[in-house]
């Protein structure tokens, strides 16, 4: 019989909702029928924490005296640029920008030390940073320059937005050239040295509902150790790619656009990340509660590791070319063993995810909803499908 998330919330009000995490029902479900996991359980935790470089904040710093204006200026937060060209005192802050006079890959490899998602860990963490606008001035906002120090609890609004986060499945980068390559996924040693993924597998909030027939526009969630909520589908989001008979995508699908408070948020969840040769990230921490409505749902979450698999690609000359060739397929399970086998050749694997904080999310969420302080939402509507004629769309290039 399917249940409501209005009655599963009744239950979390009263302590009596069962909750277990993705990790925990692909464990009873080795033991118990999926009929009857869904008759007795109500929510299952997820989690997920790695780089997503699509991330940033939007912050508010109030009037100064006499008032400026950042728009059509310069504003800068200890050296790295925000965008200006919102409104008078607003900014965005993109956790992948980088300090003017940073040398990046002139000497390569860049070290890339400090960027965004520096700042924003150090704001969150409620460290002192300094701020510097430049404007041109005008009547209504006459002042041309400040330069202060600021704190996160000095400004009227900071909050989290995150174009794209969460990806449902993703590559497992190697490296078939002879020389040692430096890429958004680690560095990758030459003739298959190492090869690096990036998902919490079992635990990967949007491979335990692949269809996402829970999460959309409304969802409330665990980001960055504060409560968020899904705000829309993720730039990139594609719905429609290769699917296993489980359901599961076999490369990267859906994506979500997360917003929440930064003032509840905690530094360990969010983290500044310095990426060789590539760049800067924030490493973000996502949990998403997935209500237990009916069989199916069971049975996709607790999809074990063995059952996900992942692309394995060339990212030395397939991946910057597009080619779209895949070298072959490995489950999380074997990744997660140390070692695998590609093209005949064992290779050791390395993740830039933490599954250890993946698996700590989860089980904060889970603490969060059976004390009742974390109830779930009813989803404004669902996320586009590909049997809607929804299509992901790559850039053209002139011939």
């Amino acid at each position: 019989m399917a249940k409501t998330i209005a009655e599963i919330n009744k239950k979390i009000k009263e302590g009596k909702a069962v909750v277990v995490t993705a990790e925990e029902i692909v464990e009873l479900a080795k033991k118990h029928p999926t009929k009857k996991l869904s008759e007795e359980i109500d929510v299952v935790t997820t989690g997920t924490f790695g780089p997503m470089c699509s991330s940033g904040v939007f912050l508010n710093f109030g009037h100064s005296s006499p008032r400026v204006k950042i728009g059509g200026g310069r504003v800068y937060l200890n050296g790295v640029p925000g965008y200006a060209g919102i409104a008078a005192v607003d900014t965005y802050l993109g956790a992948a920008a980088l300090p003017e006079d940073d040398p990046r890959n002139s000497e390569h490899p860049g070290a890339f030390r400090y960027g965004g998602g520096h700042v924003i860990e150090d704001l969150v963490a409620g460290k002192e940073i300094t701020l510097e606008i430049s404007a041109y001035g005008t009547d209504c906002y006459p002042n041309k320059h400040v330069s202060t120090r600021i704190k996160l609890k000095d400004l009227n609004e900071a909050f989290l937005f995150n174009p794209r986060n969460c990806y449902q499945n993703y590559n497992i980068a190697v490296n078939l050239s002879k020389k040692t390559i430096y890429t958004y996924m680690g560095i990758l040693k030459p003739e298959l040295g190492n090869a690096n993924y990036c998902s919490a597998g079992q635990l990967s909030p949007l491979l335990k509902d692949p269809f996402l027939t829970t999460i959309g526009f409304g969802t409330r969630i665990f980001l960055g150790g504060g409560i968020g909520y899904v705000a829309w589908w993720g730039t990139q989001y594609n719905p429609g790619v290769s699917r296993t008979k489980n359901g599961v995508p076999t490369t990267g699908g859906a994506t979500l656009a997360l917003i929440g408070d930064l003032k509840q948020m905690k530094s360990e969840y969010l983290r500044g990340a310095s990426l060789t040769g590539y760049g800067v990230s924030l490493i973000v921490g996502i949990g998403i509660p997935i209500p237990v409505l009916d069989e199916d749902i069971v049975r996709w979450a607790s999809i074990p590791d063995e059952d996900i698999y992942a692309p394995v690609v060339d990212y030395s000359s397939d991946y910057p070319r597009r080619t779209g060739k895949v070298l072959g397929e490995l489950n999380y399970a074997q990744l997660k063993s140390g070692e695998v086998t590609i093209l005949n050749k064992k290779v050791p694997t390395g993740s830039l995810s933490s599954y250890r904080k993946a698996r700590e999310i989860a089980e904060t969420l889970k603490d969060w909803i059976q004390k009742g302080s974390f109830l779930l939402t009813e989803r404004l509507f669902s996320f586009p499908s590909a049997e809607s004629g929804y299509s992901f769309r790559m850039m053209k290039e002139e011939n």
